[in-house]
């Protein structure tokens, strides 16, 4: 990490956190009208499923990078929480808030697809 400058990724950790912040005060799409056209109301209900689905990854986003700001304050940002290996300087100049390194992120992901996939196998069972 000889390269980084934590200094600046701390600056543009705390800004992304204060817009990431200010973004999820903004829920106007979630309240629903009462509509008296089917289309209308279902246009609605799909709209505020987007505004939550939104509220959603805007929350998990925070999380991170509240937690990279965290790393930053305890001297483990740049490592890998799993492996415990340097995070690539050009994957954190990119993505900040990494907590893993790219092939830890990978692992991670697969798992997840995987976890999802399952879950759906197991609803589409209950549903037979």
């Amino acid at each position: 990490m000889n390269g980084i400058d934590l200094a600046a990724l701390q600056s543009a950790l705390e800004a992304k956190c204060k817009g990431l912040h200010s973004r999820m005060l903004d829920r106007e799409d979630i309240f629903i009208e009462a509509a008296a056209d089917e289309f209308d109301r279902m246009q609605q209900r799909l709209t505020r499923e987007v505004a939550i689905s939104k509220l959603d990854r805007g929350s998990n986003l925070l999380k991170d990078v509240k937690a990279a700001l965290n790393r930053i304050a305890d001297g483990s940002f740049g490592t890998c929480l799993s492996c415990e290996e340097d995070i690539a300087e050009k994957r954190l100049r990119a993505v900040p808030w990494a907590a893993y390194c790219v092939g830890c992120q990978e692992q991670l992901d697969r798992k997840r697809a995987q976890n999802s996939s399952n879950r759906d196998n197991d609803a589409d069972d209950l549903a037979a």
